[in-house]
């Protein structure tokens, strides 16, 4: 393990800790704990919450893909994030996958399709509306989902790996926040991220590998409509300017958010402290973004 990824690992666990304290379960939602996905039950594990007041009737569903480097996260992290967006009327499907360096990419990917496979073989026991079905993800989460979405419609991406996406699926649309889509060749890159992309990648960070792994090469017209988020005090703002200009040279129709100020610094990932005023200003209209490929008789309740 690089001492990037020890780095990372320490001081991600105490900034998760600090804003997450004192949070409990809302009472409003009900929760469905500890999920196996696949067949390891430490690393393939999963929650589904919904809002209580939706009982019997089906929901779309939020996929929600965890950041953390490649190296750190899991879905105890994000339980209050993701309960937090259900409450706004959607089944929210939250997740582990499996970490670098002890697994290697893309073994995060693999755990992705599994988990979209568990919600198309699981619509009815849990009331998901299956013809909407969207993903979020932050940082390397916002990686992980978009390359994901890559594979699920670029065929000649989708044959450089090994598994093998559910026919004809495509998520509804994206939210992407604060992620990285692009990669310099390795003798470009900064100390940390050279260090993470050793521990995650297979040959330790080539320059072939890095550019399997950059998104904004593999983004087609088929790509699924997005909403890509950043804010005044991301270190990986510039990132979004990559995705931007491809989506624009494909024509997938996006829409560009951009938090805080100078003055105001919202940092990255801000979103995910709920608390935060400004994140639950990004949340409600990531959600409102959702709503709106649901036709009028499909949109879920508001958050009371």
């Amino acid at each position: 393990m690089s001492t990037a990824t020890d780095a990372l690992r320490t001081a991600f666990s105490k900034a998760d800790m600090k804003r997450d304290m004192g949070l409990t379960t809302p009472t409003d939602i009900i929760r469905y704990d500890n999920i196996c996905y696949g067949t390891d039950t430490k690393w393939q594990m999963l929650d589904v919450y919904r809002p209580q007041r939706s009982e019997g009737q089906k929901l779309p569903v939020i996929i929600s893909v965890h950041g953390g480097g490649w190296v750190y996260g899991d879905k105890e992290l994000y339980q209050y994030y993701c309960m937090n967006l259900a409450t706004r009327g959607f089944a929210v499907v939250n997740f582990t996958y499996r970490l670098a360096p002890d697994f290697k990419f893309p073994s995060s990917l693999e755990d992705t399709n599994l988990v979209v496979q568990w919600v198309l073989v699981h619509g009815d026991d849990y009331g998901f509306d299956l013809d909407y079905i969207f993903g979020v993800g932050d940082s390397a989460g916002a990686h992980i989902l978009g390359l994901y979405a890559a594979v699920c419609t670029n065929p000649d991406y989708a044959a450089e790996y090994d598994f093998t996406v559910p026919k004809g699926f495509t998520f509804t649309a994206l939210c992407l926040n604060c992620g990285q889509y692009h990669f310099d060749k390795a003798d470009q890159l900064d100390a940390q991220t050279k260090g993470l992309m050793a521990d995650l990648l297979p040959n330790r960070g080539t320059d072939e590998e890095l550019m399997r792994i950059s998104l904004d090469r593999y983004v087609t017209g088929r790509f699924p409509q997005t909403f890509l988020m950043t804010c005044s005090g991301d270190f990986l703002k510039e990132q979004a300017g990559f995705l931007s200009e491809q989506l624009n040279i494909m024509n997938v129709p996006f829409e560009y958010h951009f938090y805080g100020t100078a003055e105001h610094i919202l940092g990255h990932v801000f979103h995910l402290d709920i608390r935060n005023d400004m994140a639950k200003k990004c949340n409600d209209t990531e959600c409102t973004f959702f709503k709106g490929f649901l036709p009028a008789a499909k949109t879920p309740m508001p958050a009371c």
